[in-house]
């Protein structure tokens, strides 16, 4: 009885759970796209726009699921109160669900940097340790392919280099969805795995290093300056050692960036006209990530906020010997459920640090 007054004198929803006016105001901008023929011709007027758009459609989306999520649990909680049983659980697990997606909305809020709407770059590197580092790598791969996929993003393998005995030394992975790079980029920096290796035969204890680093996809409305003079292009064969994310062609192409000493590659598409523009697309990206960094820098309010990603100075460890654990050494949040991190489930990490952090786009 209790929750059946709650719920009458529940206000109606207004702001965020406005659905209907966020849907008119999706519908207006759908209008003025189609409405206007040179729209698609000027960045400069339709990235604003259609960065808008995508904000409306993210936050239209997340309050029908937290609506929806609200109103079974106010229908199990009734039931439960009305003798049902059955239903206590399912309202236990819709209160979990509901506090994971208020969880999200809040780290949503810290989301309001220039590119944190924006797809992202992940790049893995394997450090010093030869085998044991690029299998550490590939198992880092797997780990942030499975989360785009719980979140339902697009990720797409853009460039990557096998390891001589097993694993990979190097992959840059593309990665489209709302948000992708407001939350991946809390994963940069270095990653430290401690397990019995499977590459020694005397089955000893070893330490691993890999780094991860992402930067944002730059849209038009960014202006990034590279002069043609100041690149060198070169193109070869795709190699690797087969399978599905390596095609075979004389289509890869590598860019130099002179001034800045970036080197960009792409070997994944069908033709080297694809790997060229997915190559510009990197180094645009890395341009604009090195003047962040220099902004960063010279922003002594944010000196507090920074990590050092420098190598040796990990940000989590992974431990899978002699015990569980997965910890951030930024915030000390921590797992003893290793095997389902590695699948994928990383986000309360990222939350936590985002929250606890604000970490600067």
């Amino acid at each position: 009885m209790r929750r059946r007054e709650l719920k009458k004198n529940t206000p109606a929803y207004g702001g965020f759970f406005d659905i209907p006016g966020k849907e008119q105001q999706l519908a207006r901008l759908a209008d003025q796209i189609e409405s206007d023929p040179n729209f698609w011709s000027n960045p400069e007027k339709s990235a604003p726009i259609l960065k808008e758009k995508k904000v409306l459609e993210v936050a239209i989306s997340r309050a029908k699921k937290l609506t929806s999520v609200t109103e079974d649990l106010d229908a199990a909680l009734e039931l439960a109160a009305e003798g049902e049983d059955a239903y206590i659980a399912e309202a236990e697990a819709l209160l979990i669900g509901l506090q994971n997606e208020l969880k999200a909305l809040e780290v949503q809020s810290l989301l309001g940097g220039e590119t944190d709407l924006n797809d992202a770059i992940l790049t893995i590197n394997a450090g010093a340790g030869g085998t044991e580092s690029c299998d550490w790598s590939s198992m880092l791969m797997r780990q942030y392919l499975r989360y785009c996929e719980r979140k339902g993003w697009e990720s797409e393998i853009i460039d990557i280099l096998d390891g001589e005995g097993a694993g990979i030394k190097s992959v840059t992975i593309g990665v489209k969805g709302a948000y992708a790079y407001g939350l991946l980029k809390a994963e940069s920096g270095v990653h430290r795995l401690v397990r019995i290796s499977p590459f020694d035969s005397n089955a000893r204890r070893h330490t691993s290093f890999s780094s991860v680093f992402v930067t944002p996809v730059v849209d038009d409305s960014i202006v990034i300056e590279i002069n043609p003079a100041d690149l060198k292009i070169d193109t070869f064969r795709a190699s690797g050692s087969g399978g599905q994310h390596v095609n075979k062609t004389d289509s890869a192409v590598r860019i130099t960036h002179a001034p800045s000493g970036i080197i960009v590659q792409s070997q994944n598409q069908r033709s080297q006209h694809q790997n060229k523009e997915t190559s510009m697309k990197l180094l645009r990206s890395a341009l604009y990530e090195r003047e962040l960094e220099e902004r960063r820098k010279t922003a002594s309010a944010l000196e507090a906020t920074k990590s050092d990603n420098s190598w040796g100075s990990q940000i989590r460890s992974y431990v899978l010997h002699p015990y569980q654990l997965v910890k951030d050494h930024r915030t000390e949040i921590e797992t003893s459920d290793s095997a389902g991190f590695l699948d994928g489930n990383i986000e309360p990490f990222i939350n936590e640090f985002l929250v606890k952090t604000r970490l600067p786009s």
